[in-house]
Formats: C-alpha cells, structure tokens, sequence
C-alpha cells in the first residue's frame, strides 16, 4: 500500500507552497504531505479511490481548472471524505469567499499574510494545531 499522505496542501502558487511546507518542516510538523497544483489534481487526489484520505487538507481557493470552492464543495459532499478536516489558506480576505466556504463545510479559514515571517509563524501554528492537537475520528 501507498506511503500514508496526511497533509495534501492545494495551492497553485510554488512559492507559497514551498514556505508552506518549510514553515511545517520548521515547526517539526513531519507528517507526510503531498502537493497538487490546481483544483483538478486535488479532486482527483482526494475521490480516485487510488489513495487513502489525508488527516487534513490546507486549500487555496483560487486555483486553476477547478477552484477551490469547488474542491471543498466535492470533498464535503462524499461521505469517504466528509470529516476531513479543511482549512482555507488564501490571499482572499472577500467576507463573501469566507462565508461561502463556511456554507461548504470549511474547518477554518486564514488569510495568508503577507509578510514571509508572518506566514511561516501561522503556517507553523496551523500544523501543530491539526496535525498534533485536533482529534478527528477513525
């Protein structure tokens, strides 16, 4: 069987999918991640059936061939992949984009800061909060 993948981060953009993963790496968050690059990498990821569900997934919403809207609207409608914790990480700070994640099922929703210290330090406190405290079920 495949190696265990419990962290799938879905973002389009590699420079914040690199300090993404360094600001885990760097908060010793060493749990097995796998990157995708758009929404359809996601979705295909998450429901081929090929891979066992992660532990969380961390979601930017506006990604290419399937927005991240959707991914979170496909993931929370399959009972495989429902209790799947979510967490939006975006650039969007639109109360709509918050709100309708929310509606979908979302887990939590941050604002990626801009400023590279900030994001490594909400990035760092993200991982240890879902992938050492949360709880989810088995």
């Amino acid at each position: 069987m495949d190696e265990r993948i419990e962290i799938l981060l879905a973002e389009d953009n590699p420079e914040d999918a690199e300090m993404t993963m360094r600001a885990l790496r760097r908060s010793h968050v060493a749990n097995p991640m796998h990157w995708v690059r758009d929404g359809a990498e996601a979705l295909d990821f998450l429901l081929s059936g090929r891979n066992r569900p992660p532990r969380l997934v961390l979601l930017d919403i506006k990604m290419p061939k399937v927005d991240g809207l959707e991914v979170l609207r496909r993931l929370k409608a399959e009972p495989t992949t429902r209790a799947i914790p979510v967490v939006v990480m975006t650039s969007s700070n639109e109360e709509r984009d918050v709100v309708e994640t929310y509606r979908l099922g979302v887990n939590s929703y941050i604002v990626k800061p801009v400023q590279f210290e900030a994001f490594l330090d909400t990035v760092s406190k993200l991982g240890l909060y879902w992938m050492l405290l949360n709880r989810v079920p088995h």
